[in-house]
């Protein structure tokens, strides 16, 4: 993610945040990437008191999307932050781009490309490829960059 975040830079893009599920946060080097961001990695909602610090983005990447996100993105379960912020900047005519990653065998779960095919309809860009070997159902970072940066902004 730290790469992607640099990759970004280097090409452009102002202030970058990064927003992950709390099951996700796990997975993310916390440390690294907010020296990166100068800023911390949020995974929940502020509460009233506390001032706004997030302005609105010019553009959303959702990768790894998982299995999990997708599907409740496409329905609008809003049980975390993350997820709440996709459905708001669906709502909004906003760039994003989706990456799933997942395995072969949930990519042909029905509910799967319902959802896909939900977020479609949102105006949301798919990066996924079903019929990628293992190896390749990621994508690279300068690939995902290269596919927002031929995005039409908002």
């Amino acid at each position: 993610m730290a790469e992607l975040v640099s990759l970004a830079r280097s090409s452009g893009w102002g202030r970058i945040q990064v927003i992950g599920t709390p099951l996700g946060m796990r997975f993310l080097d916390h440390y690294r990437l907010s020296h990166v961001l100068d800023e911390p990695v949020r995974s929940e909602w502020r509460m009233p008191w506390e001032p706004k610090t997030m302005p609105p983005p010019s553009a959303m990447v959702v990768a790894p999307a998982t299995f999990n996100t997708i599907n409740k993105w496409a329905a609008g379960i809003t049980d975390t932050f993350a997820v709440g912020l996709l459905c708001e900047f669906s709502g909004a005519g906003l760039p994003i781009l989706a990456v799933p990653c997942l395995q072969a065998e949930l990519a042909r779960h029905t509910a799967f490309s319902r959802s896909l095919e939900e977020l479609r309809s949102m105006g949301v860009r798919v990066l996924f490829d079903p019929d990628a070997p293992p190896q390749a159902r990621m994508p690279s970072w300068e690939q995902i960059l290269a596919e927002l940066n031929g995005m039409p902004p908002s």
